[in-house]
């Protein structure tokens, strides 16, 4: 099998080098610069011998000196972009060409078969589960009908951690994990919104999650960090029926697998009850996916798109918050600033609520700069060309894979000075309201076009509230053996290296926190 796909794929490189040579490839511009190809596998070698392969992809950018690169995988052109102007070129400007989604194992699989609206490439599908996000899940009129749920996640968070400082007799501070306190917020939030229910099981004795959320979570980070995360067999299709090359297709189903026995018993019996009049009235997004009326959903399709929620309604906020939090607390100046706006809005004398955030820029400020410096993932999800085109005087091949540099955007020295620096002041603009989003793309917070995540209002309000309740709430700081300094990020993602641990302490006076 083996000795034919190397066959199979020598006639093919032939051919497609013949019919290039008689067509009139020399009157087109020229691909956007990049490592000379390999004949059949392109850089598909370099690529396993330098991992992660974000880095390496950096690295030459870098090397190159260049905003956007072109890398051959197999047959695959694979076009990277730091540049903001150009990221826009093609994700707003020609999103019309540039809005689809390539197949990939870890695509189809995640999704249920492209069941899904995240993953699911351009088309009569995709257009039918965009119009039910937008109108029906993740509307200002659903936002508002699912306030109530919402807040109780945002005072079960401060009366977790509230417990855990008044149970620690010997100390007047409690050490907080805030990695595994962002973490919960955002799993228990989409769990509550989604299913009515913030745990799967009854949860820990001290507010916490249980054994079942934690094992949900897990599996959900696994997903997250194994869709198109560059899998030898999205270049070399063929190999997906020899071969799991790499290992990711076994790794990303068990992962797929326990995510959903959680969740899909949830949803049968759901529809079920519905079937039978057991239920009658729409309490949480489920019931409202169940009840469409003019479009009704398959319960496959239902499945698919509650795992694109579930995955995609956590990550993004979590890893914002523990990063905002650690910049904040090794500089005390921006801490300090941001409590002054809280106390000046809000006050002592009661908790920040939704109906503030439109007047806490300061806040938000802080949650954009670390979703600029700090991004949850190096891309956004690879966006694939329908036919041929020209973007930034580069020819874009047919089906070529479009990645846009969350690094590369936030921090860019052309755009952002002193880059590297923590500073929540270079996003206020006066009295004019901080958007987390950014249609420039100076910051790639919630993308932009007909990709954009449908989520951003949501994703804004959950990512603002927490860390406005977190810095109104409680005093943090550092433990004492630990050093201002040790802010580093991982090596294979974007994550802190080491969770973020924090002494907190309750700044306000005791009626205030929600109690039991």
């Amino acid at each position: 099998m083996i000795i034919f796909f190397l066959f199979f794929m020598s006639i093919f490189y032939l051919v497609s080098f013949l019919l290039n040579k008689l067509t009139d490839s020399k009157l087109r511009p020229p691909l956007p610069p990049g490592p000379t190809p390999l004949p059949y596998v392109g850089s598909i070698i370099s690529m396993l011998q330098n991992k992660p392969t974000f880095r390496w992809i950096h690295r030459m950018m870098d090397q190159m000196n260049t905003k956007i690169l072109c890398i051959r995988l197999g047959n695959v052109h694979v076009i990277a972009v730091s540049d903001p102007d150009i990221a826009v070129e093609f994700l707003k400007d020609k999103d019309w060409i540039f809005s689809s989604r390539p197949d990939t194992m870890s695509g189809y699989l995640t999704s249920g078969g492209y069941l899904d609206t995240v993953l699911a490439p351009m088309g009569d599908h995709w257009k039918k589960m965009r119009k039910i996000l937008s109108r029906e899940i993740l509307s200002v009129a659903r936002h508002k009908w699912l306030l109530n749920k919402r807040s109780e996640e945002d005072e079960n968070i401060l009366r977790y951690i509230n417990n855990q400082c008044s149970s620690n007799h010997k100390a007047a501070k409690k050490l907080i994990n805030v990695r595994i306190l962002a973490q919960q917020y955002t799993t228990n939030m989409v769990r509550k919104l989604i299913f009515g229910s913030r745990y799967f099981g009854k949860g820990s004795q001290d507010g916490g999650p249980g054994e079942e959320e934690i094992e949900h979570a897990d599996s959900l980070w696994t997903i997250l960090a194994y869709i198109h995360a560059f899998c030898v067999t999205d270049y070399f299709p063929l190999l997906r029926w020899i071969t799991d090359f790499d290992g990711h297709e076994k790794i990303i189903r068990n992962a797929i697998v326990t995510a959903r026995k959680y969740q899909d018993p949830l949803i049968d019996e759901r529809i079920q009850q519905w079937k039978d009049g057991l239920r009658t009235e729409q309490d949480d997004l489920l019931d409202v996916l169940i009840t469409l009326e003019n479009t009704r959903l398959t319960a496959d399709e239902i499945k698919a798109q509650i795992l694109d929620l579930i995955v995609g309604g956590f990550d993004n906020v979590s890893n914002n918050i523990e990063w905002a939090m650690a910049e904040m607390i090794k500089e005390p100046r921006i801490f300090d600033k941001a409590i002054r706006e809280l106390d000046f809005v809000v006050g002592k004398n009661r908790l920040v609520q939704e109906s503030d955030l439109q007047n806490l820029n300061y806040i938000k400020s802080c949650a954009k700069e670390a979703f600029r410096l700090h991004p949850v993932a190096a891309f956004n999800v690879p966006h694939v060309t329908t036919v041929d085109s020209i973007v930034a005087g580069y020819f874009i091949p047919k089906g070529s894979h479009v990645l846009v540099s969350r690094l590369g955007l936030g921090r860019n020295p052309d755009v952002w000075d002193d880059s590297l620096t923590f500073n929540p002041d270079r996003h206020m603009n006066g009295d004019k309201e901080v958007m987390l989003t950014d249609h420039k793309l100076h910051v790639f917070s919630f993308s932009t076009g007909r990709r954009e995540c449908p989520a951003v209002l949501l994703g804004s309000t959950m990512t603002t509230m927490l860390l406005a309740r977190l810095v109104q709430g409680f005093t943090w700081e550092f433990p004492f053996n630990e050093s201002r300094d040790d802010l580093k990020e991982n090596f294979h993602d974007l994550a802190k290296a080491k969770p973020l641990l924090a002494l907190a302490k309750p700044r306000l006076t005791n009626h205030l926190y929600p109690s039991g």
